[in-house]
């Protein structure tokens, strides 16, 4: 089980080398020496899992301005239009039928996303 997580922990150590690079710039940009927090919204297509962007933030992180900052992770749902009775419904991923019609033309609107929501910072 532990190689598995292993295994699966690289992608999101190269997710949380970008969010480094995010705050790393936001910093130059904003002026700010030190992150406390950060919100990060985690779709549920985004091929990340929650558990493995805690412990790679904690790693990733260490040694730089966000060295124990704690990580918020809001989980957005799937989201999809349905063509056939235009509404706007939570799927639980790529090919569902619509929840509301059954229809099986959907497009995907939401819930890929990998985005620095908000930080806190001194």
């Amino acid at each position: 089980m532990a190689a598995l997580f292993g295994a699966c922990a690289v992608h999101e150590m190269s997710l949380c080398e970008s969010v480094l690079e995010i705050l790393q710039q936001s910093a130059q940009r904003e002026a700010f020496s030190s992150v406390k927090r950060v919100w990060l919204e985690i779709g549920a297509l985004s091929c990340a899992e929650p558990e493995a962007m805690r412990f790679s933030f904690d790693v990733v992180m260490k040694g730089t301005l966000a060295e124990g900052a704690t990580l918020e992770i809001i989980e957005v749902p799937a989201m999809a239009r349905c063509d056939h009775c235009s509404q706007d419904v939570e799927v639980s991923g790529y090919g569902d039928p619509c929840p509301l019609c059954g229809s099986d033309r959907l497009a995907m609107i939401g819930g890929d996303q990998l985005r620095v929501k908000e930080l806190e910072v001194s």
